[in-house]
């Protein structure tokens, strides 16, 4: 058997967050948030965060700083059960990364400092410990310029010691979308949110951009927010509505679909089980300020997972 259900290699920082800031941020005026959270960020770690804290076993490889914000990033990781024996801390004079999230309730601004999220790369892979698992998850394709060059490489590799493969791009801040159709040719399972998917498809529709990219990949997978999640695979379509929640914070809600989707994918279950597991999870999220708060917090977990399971 396997060592891991899942291994991830990603980015490792930690996400502020401030609320209640005006819509309008007025050159050289302090202006005041009327709240805070200081939370474990990075979509990879909140994945691998959420899937340990769901009983997966999950490793995790990165690079980070010696700095404390990095410390502290790793902390909160190995508290959840993830193994982050192959973390680099190393020293120099780019420290860990750091995300700034100005929330305004319906949407908001996301500010992030690359860091060493930008400089991790092939080097930093222990390669033989990736592929000792059933699973392999990479997240944040378009932040990790050190390592994109080599994804596909590396995808191709880990499928060729019998492992899947998941990829959820997140946002590309240069908002060119390129590059990918190389890299999918390796992947099994695609996770874009619904506008992810229409930018990589290069349509606004939808359906068509479900059409285009169920054809590029096996298994497709667009999460669409309140409206639950779908997913193609070849000529079968499959939905699974929302949960209803009174969401408190939506950040990382995405990341945690995907805790929850791979938590069954990896097991074998079905589809609807792995949509439910994933729509499950993502509503967790959101009860909790950040997108990893509400994992942390076990008897909170345990009583939501248990009591949807029965509602």
């Amino acid at each position: 058997m396997p060592r891991f259900d899942v291994t991830i290699a990603g980015e490792l920082n930690l996400d502020l967050i401030l609320y209640g800031l005006p819509e309008q941020l007025l050159p050289e005026r302090e202006l005041l948030a009327d709240g805070m959270m200081l939370t474990l960020g990075s979509s990879s770690a909140i994945v691998a965060h959420n899937m340990a804290a769901l009983g997966s076993r999950v490793g995790f490889q990165s690079r980070i700083g010696t700095d404390s914000l990095g410390q502290i990033a790793l902390d909160r990781l190995q508290q959840s059960g993830v193994d982050v024996s192959c973390v680099r801390s190393l020293p120099g004079t780019t420290t860990t990364g750091l995300t700034v999230i100005l929330h305004h309730g319906a949407w908001r601004n996301i500010l992030t400092y690359a860091g060493t999220i930008a400089e991790t790369c092939w080097e930093d892979l222990d390669l033989d410990a990736l592929a000792d698992s059933r699973h392999f998850h990479l997240s944040s394709y378009y932040l990790q310029r050190g390592l994109r060059p080599r994804v596909g490489e590396l995808f191709q590799f880990l499928k060729s010691k019998g492992l899947t493969v998941s990829l959820d791009t997140n946002d590309d801040p240069e908002d060119r979308w390129g590059d990918l159709h190389e890299v999918l040719r390796y992947v099994d399972v695609f996770l874009p949110n619904q506008r992810e998917a229409c930018k990589v498809a290069g349509t606004e529709d939808l359906e068509a951009a479900i059409r285009n990219l169920s054809e590029l990949v096996p298994l497709l997978v667009v999460k669409l927010g309140h409206q639950g999640a779908v997913a193609q695979r070849g000529g079968e379509r499959f939905a699974s509505p929302s949960q209803k929640v009174v969401a408190v914070d939506t950040v990382g809600a995405g990341d945690s679909f995907d805790a929850g989707f791979l938590h069954q994918y990896v097991r074998g279950a079905d589809l609807p089980t792995c949509l439910a597991s994933g729509n499950l999870a993502g509503a967790l999220s959101t009860t909790r300020p950040g997108g990893s708060e509400a994992f942390r917090d076990a008897s909170h977990r345990e009583n939501f997972l248990r009591e949807r399971a029965t509602s």
